[in-house]
């Protein structure tokens, strides 16, 4: 019951919100129907209600934690279209990634690298892991709210305004090597992570000042309408 709350909670709260777009190549949104390939998407943790309320029902699997505080957006997520997998670095690992490869086959996967403790804004080498493992392209998501309220938490949970301005702007696939050995997965982890914090910061800029972006598209979810691309 309480995961079906928060899914309709989450529903209508966001769906008062101008969400607005930019990508380096469309072919990765996963609504798209030329993303003919399974992908990882990775974006910080602040902002998971971002794209679980606009890609619902896009053959996407989340790692969350095992963690209690977990079992919530489990079921929220689960209603709200998408499937998941149980596990950490910490709990459950090897059990998460034979469920991940598993999965790997037939859907995209998501991951938010700085999950479930923190460090903020720090990418964990586990999704360049399992990108190198799984033989997926990895996509780094940047999102943004305008001036949005903050828990105080370690990750300082985004929550938008009512009726605020709310981009993306999304990065292009990343091929990461097979088979790295450690040297190689943290030269790709310190690469990813670079480019994911100026993805964010990008995003979280361009909803504050409520500018135009050239090619920008708007967002809506994925029941809604196929994307339309403004001039």
């Amino acid at each position: 019951m309480a995961g079906l709350f928060s899914a309709v909670c989450l529903r209508r709260w966001l769906g008062t919100l101008d969400f607005k777009v930019v990508y380096y190549d469309s072919h990765v949104d996963p609504a798209s129907p030329f993303c003919r390939e399974q992908k990882l998407y990775v974006f910080w943790h602040e902002y998971i209600p971002f794209p679980i309320y606009l890609r619902s029902h896009c053959n996407i699997a989340i790692l969350l934690s095992q963690h209690r505080d977990a079992e919530l957006l489990a079921h929220a997520t689960s209603l709200l279209g998408f499937d998941f997998v149980r596990g950490s670095s910490t709990r459950g690992g090897a059990a998460a990634i034979r469920e991940l490869l598993k999965k790997s086959q037939g859907m995209h996967l998501a991951i938010t690298p700085d999950g479930p403790r923190g460090p903020r804004r720090e990418l964990a080498p586990g999704a360049v892991f399992l990108a190198s493992k799984l033989g997926l392209p990895l996509v780094p998501m940047g999102f943004g709210y305008d001036r949005p309220w903050r828990l105080n938490s370690w990750d300082k949970f985004a929550f938008p305004r009512p009726f605020s301005r709310a981009r993306a702007v999304i990065g292009g696939d990343i091929h990461v090597p097979e088979d790295l050995d450690r040297q190689g997965i943290e030269h790709y982890r310190m690469r990813i992570e670079q480019l994911l914090n100026h993805l964010t910061l990008e995003a979280e800029n361009w909803a504050a000042s409520g500018t135009r972006k050239a090619c920008q598209c708007k967002l809506r979810p994925q029941s809604a309408a196929r994307l339309r691309f403004m001039s």
